[in-house]
């Protein structure tokens, strides 16, 4: 079964392929339509969460902000999926840094750093693009699939430019592994929360709701002592982004506990609310409680 998924998945894949950008984003309109109305893809979640998050949303807005994200979420499906076949040059021109002299100090001293980002509009070429653009030796932390068949050709194709795919199972021994070396970890912090890890989540009021928040990219900055640089992916048209850099510390271990992964929270909500519709909503963000917490300990 997996071999024939994998065929499938394939197929696919190859069709994609051939598509020039205009028809390209013809197809995500049409797919935009199906996943909607006729497969009905979590819209209960997506209707839910943004009521949550925006109390008192007018219907008007309600409709236009799920449309929009719709339009999103197919689109960077199909861009992830047609950038196996995408040269440098085009990638480059189609998703770049706008501030890279960000990072020439800490380039400069050899010191690596933790690239921080969030499932905000195409978070998928950043591990296509980062060694394109970086003088680091750029790894990815990324949640293996399970389908190996399919999970080897994503990782082989997300790493042809020279970046390195890692699971997030093996996140700590990577940190180890690379304690020397001048590397740009690149972690995606706003992940639905495991049940099993509730008890070690940071809570912080996020997009209207308490929200768990995972720990890791707070704790590997603090016991390697690495500086935390956020990168925001906007769209300014159709199939292209730039990325702006900020960074959140420098100087991580002088922060309180869970202060870090609250400075990366807030940044990240003032950067949804701005495009609410370039967001993650289908995520079930929100299904566990604080109280699940105590329940766990």
């Amino acid at each position: 079964m997996n071999l024939l998924t994998a065929f499938l998945f394939l197929i696919g894949v190859l069709i994609i392929w051939l598509l020039p950008a205009p028809l390209l984003y013809g197809f995500s309109d049409f797919l935009r339509i199906i996943i909607y109305y006729i497969i009905g893809y979590r819209r209960d979640v997506v209707k839910k969460n943004l009521k949550g998050t925006f109390p008192g949303i007018g219907d008007m807005e309600l409709k236009r902000l799920i449309r929009l994200y719709y339009k999103n979420l197919v689109d960077i499906f199909l861009e992830g999926i047609w950038a196996f076949s995408i040269t440098p040059k085009k990638l480059l021109k189609r998703y770049s840094i706008i501030n890279p002299e960000i990072l020439k100090p800490f380039s400069d001293a050899g010191q690596s750093i933790i690239g921080v980002t969030a499932h905000y509009t195409n978070w998928e070429w950043g591990s296509l693009s980062g060694r394109l653009q970086t003088d680091y030796n750029v790894i990815v932390f990324y949640k293996t699939l399970n389908n190996k068949y399919i999970d080897r050709f994503v990782r082989r194709n997300r790493s042809k430019f020279g970046t390195t795919l890692v699971s997030i199972n093996e996140t700590s021994s990577t940190f180890e592994k690379c304690k020397g070396t001048k590397t740009l970890f690149l972690m995606a912090a706003d992940q639905g929360m495991p049940r099993k890890f509730l008890e070690k989540a940071y809570w912080i009021q996020f997009l209207n709701h308490d929200t768990p928040f995972l720990h890791g990219m707070e704790k590997h900055a603090n016991l390697n002592n690495l500086p935390v640089i956020y990168m925001d992916v906007q769209r300014i048209k159709r199939g292209y982004y730039t990325i702006e850099l900020t960074v959140l510390t420098t100087k991580p271990t002088e922060l309180g506990k869970g202060a870090l992964t609250e400075i990366y929270a807030h940044k990240l909500e003032s950067i949804i609310l701005k495009k609410p519709e370039n967001w993650l909503w289908s995520h079930r963000r929100w299904k566990f409680s604080r109280q699940m917490t105590q329940e766990n300990m």
